[in-house]
């Protein structure tokens, strides 16, 4: 295929994606066009963009175009006045444990957290940015969590692995980026946030029985996964249910099985 012709049709199947376009999707439409051929052209046309207000960009495996950075300023503005559903502290906290030890089971979350995180997990679960991946090896066979494609998409990376380190993450509160990255949050943001935390909390506090007291679980041994252990994906049915009851689709989906 001409090599314009296939970089005009890479632009506008990448545009009319909601979704990051993965090369299998991008090979299944264009029978008969190499791999290699494809990825040449993505390459000419994210050349063809630096000059432009958005770029070709990779995340959770596929392609798709973003804003520059820059543009926030302007961009925010449009759509000052929207709701956004976004992620309240406690979730990204218990999603920042889960990314960075998965695979890792309710309890060890609840233990690093120093709370239970039942509901909040609930909400992830639900969202899809984190999955039920199989069962621990020791006593009770607890169910484990790890990250999904959603997560990748939603905070914009292409791999796991692009998360900034631990140690990288002290380096810039040493030299005071942290503090400066939560000094522009708007005060506002904040307090919406808060109070979603201070909604959650009075959620993991209780149980469906109307706030019943819950039995402590019993202390864990620190978690060992690193946090290059790469995200599986489980049976999306399972990420509808409660954490108990999801338990019986995780052990009984043929996709598992297939795994």
């Amino acid at each position: 295929m001409e090599r314009n012709k296939l970089k005009s049709i890479l632009e506008a199947l990448i545009f009319a994606s909601d979704t990051p376009l993965s090369m299998n999707q991008i090979r299944v439409i264009l029978e008969g066009v190499e791999k290699t051929e494809i990825e040449s052209a993505l390459a000419e046309l994210a050349e063809d963009l630096k000059e432009r207000a958005f770029f070709l960009k990779k995340a959770g495996g596929g392609y798709q175009f973003a804003t520059r950075p820059e543009y926030f300023r302007w961009i925010k503005q449009m759509f000052a006045g929207r709701e956004r559903n976004r992620l309240t502290r406690a979730a990204l906290e218990t999603l920042s444990i889960i990314a960075f030890k998965q695979p890792i089971s309710r309890v060890e979350v609840a233990a690093i957290r120093g709370v239970n995180s039942d509901g909040v997990m609930q909400t992830l679960l639900e969202r899809k940015l984190i999955s039920i991946t199989g069962r621990d090896e020791g006593q009770g066979r607890a169910l484990l969590f790890s990250t999904t494609k959603e997560f990748l998409i939603y905070f914009g990376i292409d791999d796991i692995s692009d998360l900034p380190k631990p140690k990288e993450i002290e380096e810039l509160l040493a030299m005071g980026e942290g503090q400066k990255a939560i000094r522009e949050i708007p005060e506002e943001e904040i307090l919406a946030s808060e109070a979603g935390d201070e909604a959650e909390t009075g959620a993991e506090g209780g149980d469906s029985n109307g706030g019943a007291e819950v039995a402590p679980e019993a202390p864990v041994s620190p978690v060992t996964a690193g946090p290059d252990a790469p995200p599986v994906e489980a049976s999306p049915d399972s990420a509808q249910l409660p954490l108990d009851a999801a338990a019986a689709v995780t052990e009984t989906s043929p996709a598992d099985d297939a795994h």
